[in-house]
């Protein structure tokens, strides 16, 4: 059965999915902002209200001629530890391998992994070595910790908007996810390709006041007692230039230590508006931001599932990918 095949055979389930997009779109609309390129800015001290500036670091690893002969469908950026080799290996072996069809200049889908940089001995060698091999790896000189993920977030905003602006759309993705790419090729075909940007949009989140909680924001930090609206960081889609907004917005937005909060802050202040992906028949969501127990039909019609570990992934995607002949007949959109 070859690719081509099995893009057609899921378009069934996303025709309700276009469909109601384009409903969203018109009823909501799109606001663009134009920045203006500011100066580069010196390192600024370290502090839970301090500004992040791409320029504050440099490249340990980088692939900056990555995208200059291809302008791919959908590059997936997938933060990663440095030392966690297995997760980078599985998501190469399964959902993030290089897709066989469309031309060398115009690839479905390209991968490239984002990391900081660790105390631990042998992991920079190592890193080194795999960067050689693979050619997918960009780091950064900055710890990589959980503190640290917002940093990472507005480093890899920048990589895109520095070295792969003519990708069609980007999808900052955890290597835990299964991402059904399949379906999201499809659904790419019907996005918007500026301003725009998608997954599980969260409407209601308010900061966490007690110092205890993993997701403490103190007032001075965030004084308003509700966040704007924002995308799960486990996945989510956007128009590549959406990368530079946001990177440019960065300047001016004082950071908080949830990365997919401050991404939303800096959607704020560049006038972008997140869509929710929802399926419209079966009204569900098609970022799904929660474990799921593997089932073929189920995981067809979403985009993302979260949370599995490496073996898991490998297991899950060697069944769906070997029946996904079958889900045409099996499978219903509402499953």
């Amino acid at each position: 059965m070859t690719v081509s095949f099995r893009w057609r055979l899921v378009k069934f389930l996303t025709a309700s999915t276009a469909l109601f997009l384009l409903v969203q779109l018109l009823l909501s609309g799109f606001a663009a902002l134009t920045l203006d390129e500011p100066r580069r800015q010196s390192p600024l001290p370290t502090g839970t209200s301090r500004l992040l500036s791409p320029s504050t670091y440099s490249y340990v690893l980088n692939q900056p001629d990555l995208c200059r002969d291809q302008r791919p469908l959908l590059l997936a950026l997938v933060p990663v530890a440095p030392g966690d080799r297995t997760s980078r290996d599985v998501v190469r072996r399964t959902w993030g391998a290089k897709q066989q069809e469309g031309s060398a200049r115009d690839p479905l889908l390209l991968t490239v992994f984002y990391v900081g940089v660790s105390s631990e001995p042998g992991v920079q060698d190592a890193l080194v070595a795999e960067s050689g091999d693979h050619g997918d790896i960009i780091q950064m000189d900055f710890v990589d910790s959980y503190q640290n993920l917002t940093i990472k977030t507005l480093m890899i905003m920048n990589w895109v908007a520095t070295f792969c602006p003519n990708a069609s759309h980007a999808m900052k993705v955890d290597a835990d996810i299964f991402v059904n790419v399949y379906l999201l090729v499809e659904v790419l075909r019907g996005y918007p390709t500026k301003g725009f940007i998608t997954g599980s949009v969260i409407r209601d989140g308010r900061p966490r006041r007690d110092p205890k909680s993993r997701w403490y924001v103190s007032e001075e930090a965030y004084p308003d007692s509700y966040f704007p609206p924002y995308v799960s960081g486990a996945g989510y889609v956007f128009s590549t230039d959406v990368a530079r907004k946001v990177s440019l917005a960065s300047r001016s937005v004082p950071m908080v230590p949830l990365e997919d909060v401050y991404v939303g802050l800096c959607l704020r202040a560049a006038g972008v508006s997140p869509v929710y992906a929802q399926s419209f028949l079966a009204l569900r969501n098609l970022f799904e931001v929660r474990h799921l127990a593997y089932d073929r039909c189920a995981f067809a019609a979403r985009v993302i599932v979260n949370g599995f570990k490496p073996a898991e992934l490998l297991s899950i995607w060697e069944d769906f990918s070997l029946n996904l002949f079958n889900l045409l007949s099996h499978c219903t959109v509402s499953s």
